[in-house]
């Protein structure tokens, strides 16, 4: 069977804390045997690749820009596209599920498209959604890095 992808998506620029949050994010799904896919850039994704590259996990970079050497450090499998934030759909259609920590509007646009897929997608610390007409669509949401990646293996009957 084929090793199942887990994308954590979320700012490019977060605090502390929030490092912290997708840090341990990273290392639980590796510790899991998934593969992490990320943006591959700072922040968020950044955190996440250092937790998943440090528990021994594949940590797969889908970049915006056209050179590889942009990845973060934590990348071993840097994927440069050229195409700035569309590249946001590679990175959901790469992964089984997404979990989405904090983040900005690039974030929502992941979201949005795990969502219109048919991607799970469980949020930590992030975007909560309403339709237009006010009924509520919100996300899976979780409170810590365990909770959230216990809800996507769930999710993905794992």
């Amino acid at each position: 069977m084929a090793r199942v992808a887990v994308a954590v998506v979320g700012s490019g620029e977060c605090d502390a804390d929030t490092a912290a949050l997708a840090s341990e994010v990273g290392r639980l799904i590796a510790e899991r045997g998934a593969i992490l896919i990320t943006g591959g850039s700072t922040g968020v994704m950044e955190a996440a690749s250092r937790g998943a590259h440090t528990a021994g996990g594949l940590v797969v970079g889908i970049l915006a820009g056209a050179d590889p050497a942009a990845a973060n450090a934590w990348v071993e499998v840097a994927i440069p596209t050229g195409m700035g934030q569309l590249r946001n759909g590679l990175i959901v259609s790469s992964a089984g599920a997404v979990i989405a920590v904090a983040g900005e509007w690039g974030t929502l646009s992941e979201i949005a498209l795990a969502r219109k897929t048919g991607k799970p997608v469980v949020g930590l610390h992030t975007w909560r959604c309403a339709r237009p007409d006010g009924e509520s669509d919100d996300l899976v949401q979780a409170d810590t890095p365990q909770a959230a990646v216990d809800h996507v293996f769930a999710l993905l009957g794992r």
